[in-house]
């Protein structure tokens, strides 16, 4: 479930619905060839397991988690404290592409998701950290922007 408040902010940036449709007529289509091949008892668990890899892998990939709590921006595996949170920018589709892309830097932090074509730019004021700044899709860029310019500033 996805959360805001004036200060805190938390988003998984789960995989569409479309991803598991798509996923599933694969996987038919699969069975389909299979088990014209072979037994159905082997089709069947050839099916089992495709549907199982399926699932793991969706679930895996749309766990990431986006968050502004106690202190700590985290974007997926990834967190800083948000004194190192420099200027924050939401970002459209269009820009994203951009700053993703052709202006990107080799150094920056990406948590990026095809089926987010929004995102946050988090600039990073930390010294010892060589990473310039984070990139993060989400689902409201500007509702995650508020939230940690907020937090940054009572932080301070």
């Amino acid at each position: 479930m996805d959360t805001a408040s004036p200060t805190h902010y938390r988003e998984r940036l789960s995989v569409p619905i479309r991803w598991w449709a798509q996923g599933t007529m694969l996987v038919a289509s699969l069975w389909l060839a299979v088990i014209v091949a072979v037994p159905g008892a082997v089709a069947w668990a050839v099916t089992g397991a495709a549907v199982a890899l399926m699932a793991t892998l969706f679930l895996t990939y749309g766990a990431a988690l986006v968050s502004v709590e106690d202190g700590w921006f985290r974007a997926g595996r990834a967190r800083v404290e948000l004194r190192f949170v420099g200027e924050v920018v939401p970002l459209d589709a269009e820009a994203t592409r951009l700053v993703a892309g052709r202006d990107a830097d080799a150094r920056a932090y990406l948590l990026l998701r095809p089926y987010r074509k929004k995102a946050v730019k988090v600039s990073l004021s930390d010294p010892a950290d060589p990473t310039p700044y984070w990139l993060v899709s989400t689902r409201r860029p500007d509702a995650l922007a508020a939230a940690l310019t907020r937090a940054v500033e009572s932080a301070t």
